[in-house]
């Protein structure tokens, strides 16, 4: 879900789910622990815990992310390498793990992705969400000369990314948690 110009609901809202044959800890133990990232993110190949106790809240993780130059590309999205940090913003072992943006001045935004973890028959389901409640730095400089057709292109084009990002994960995370 995406929209460019209702403040009462998110820019974007986007949820994909995965059934997995494995405990929710252990699932938990390989998605809290953002390092590892690359091996199932579309976009971030790796990173560092930067401060505090990692993967619990109020720690910052810096990612370094990749983004191919053809991804909505006439809009003028970042490309190739690009560093972003993150704060988590909740941490409950076997439920729930969530991180929010920060902006370059170290203030979290509202731009949060998370996994949450239920209970399932044979193991448990995966779910992977975003939210964005409003425009982060980065959305505000990609949008800041575009008229509001164009605005409206770039949410609907973004949110379509976003969702294909989420199953993408789930689908390398369930790969991962297989191998062991």
């Amino acid at each position: 879900m995406a929209s460019a110009n209702n403040d009462s609901i998110p820019l974007f809202r986007s949820r994909a789910e995965i059934p997995l044959s494995a405990t929710a800890g252990d699932v938990y133990a390989v998605v809290s622990d953002l390092p590892r990232s690359g091996e199932w993110s579309p976009e971030c190949v790796g990173g560092s815990w930067i401060s505090g106790e990692p993967a619990t809240v109020g720690a910052v993780f810096r990612g370094e992310n990749f983004r191919e130059e053809d991804v909505v590309a006439w809009a003028p999205v970042v490309r190739g390498k690009w560093i972003t940090e993150s704060e988590v913003v909740a941490a409950e072992p076997g439920r729930t793990f969530q991180w929010a943006m920060r902006d370059k001045a170290g203030r979290k935004q509202q731009s949060v992705w998370g996994f949450d973890i239920e209970p399932a028959p044979g193991g448990c389901v995966l779910v992977h969400h975003f939210r964005m409640d409003a425009p982060t730095e980065g959305i505000r400089g990609i949008t800041a000369e575009m008229d509001d057709t164009e605005k409206e292109r770039f949410f609907t084009e973004w949110g379509a990314k976003v969702q294909g990002d989420l199953a993408a994960t789930l689908d390398r995370v369930r790969a991962v948690i297989a191998q062991g």
